[in-house]
């Protein structure tokens, strides 16, 4: 692939119960200033209602927020649970949040990640993916379509609705989430959307990525659509230090308390055992390649073993996460984005071709300016001759 990696960071959030959820959102919005000032492409923000760790209810609120901070990074819903909500106000919202950011936002939708979400809401998990489905088709159509329309559907309906604001951009930015199971990648396929893989730190996540993409072609193939590689956001932990063993030191304690609180103790996920030791399961993710801990240039040689591993993608998506202390992760991020991104980027290379060439021809060029100097000093003699 010869486009530029897009780089990003995806905050679900997963913060550790205990601290002032106000603060904690300012401590959030202060990371998408960073990430903004940093020249990171994109800031993602998910949408949450239970089990405590991950707090905003709504991302497009947030990011209303995060807009009035920035200046560049492209912000997204990452995501919004489509059956919590009629697509008209998802449709709506989406395009608030693109006047109001001047054009920079991204609607990234889902069917729901915490099944605690969809039962207090009434909502039967089996029915969640088929509604995402539904609602995304209508949304498209909202937001890409002038003239009134009715629909009535399995669980909404619409009566001649149309949006009275159409978005700032031409097209916004449409990703749909995909974890294991080809549902996502369908789905992503039907409507010619982008895809968010975010559960590409898992070991089945990656075992996976090498056949998702054909899951989706297959399915663009099926409705007329074609989909794009460049498009493709994949989602991975990041913690960058001066050293790899420094960078795992520094995330031990946190991943384990995340791990064994939060994954396990709260969620349940199933084949997920508790991490008796912190450091162990952060060398254990960074050898199978669950995560990139290490320098830079251990980051470059894991994403370019993860293009190779997928087929390629166009965007990386570090997952945000309390693992190391706040200066710990916001050195990380600058890591990333002073020694990773540009060379990912192609910024590196003409600077490095440059010094080579002058290198190169040092000895030739050092003597022509020494001849330069020379002349220039005989010229001045020739016009001023010194008294005697």
């Amino acid at each position: 692939m010869n486009q530029r990696l897009g780089f990003g960071v995806f905050l679900a959030p997963h913060h550790p119960i205990g601290e002032h959820p106000t603060l904690q959102l300012q401590r959030d919005l202060e990371l998408a200033e960073w990430l903004d000032e940093l020249h990171y492409d994109e800031f993602w923000v998910g949408e949450h209602h239970s089990a405590g760790w991950e707090t905003i209810a709504s991302p497009e609120m947030f990011l209303v927020a995060a807009a009035e901070r920035t200046k560049r990074i492209k912000l997204g819903t990452g995501v919004v649970s489509i059956p919590y909500h009629h697509p008209f106000n998802v449709a709506q919202r989406i395009v608030m949040l693109d006047h109001l950011s001047h054009g920079r936002a991204m609607l990234g939708v889902g069917p729901g990640a915490l099944p605690s979400d969809a039962v207090m809401l009434g909502i039967d998990p089996m029915t969640q993916r088929d509604r995402m489905d539904e609602g995304l088709g209508v949304i498209l159509r909202l937001l890409t379509t002038d003239e009134p329309f009715s629909y009535k559907g399995s669980w909404f309906e619409l009566n001649n609705a149309a949006l009275q604001i159409r978005p700032l951009q031409e097209k916004i930015p449409v990703a749909v989430a995909s974890t294991i199971s080809p549902s996502g990648m369908k789905t992503a396929g039907k409507y010619g959307a982008g895809v968010l893989s975010v559960a590409s730190y898992s070991e089945e996540g990656l075992m996976a990525l090498p056949t998702q993409w054909n899951f989706g072609e297959t399915s663009a193939k099926e409705h007329g659509n074609t989909i794009d590689r460049a498009n493709w956001r994949i989602v991975m932990p990041f913690h960058l230090a001066e050293s790899k063993e420094q960078a795992m030191r520094e995330v031990a304690a946190g991943l384990q308390k995340w791990q064994n609180e939060y994954i396990v103790g709260i969620l349940g996920t199933p084949n997920r055992p508790t991490f008796p030791d912190g450091y162990e399961a952060a060398k254990r993710m960074s050898e199978y390649g669950g995560a990139i801990f290490g320098t830079p240039e251990d980051a470059l040689e894991r994403i370019a073993r993860l293009q190779k591993l997928s087929g390629g993608f166009g965007t990386i998506l570090s997952f945000a996460h309390d693992w190391a202390t706040r200066p710990q992760m916001m050195r990380s991020y600058e890591l990333l984005a002073r020694y990773v991104m540009p060379r990912c980027q192609g910024l590196i290379a003409p600077i490095e071709a440059s010094a080579a060439r002058v290198t190169a021809n040092k000895a030739e060029l050092m003597e022509k300016a020494g001849g330069a100097i020379l002349k220039a000093i005989r010229d001045y003699n020739a016009v001023h001759p010194r008294q005697k």
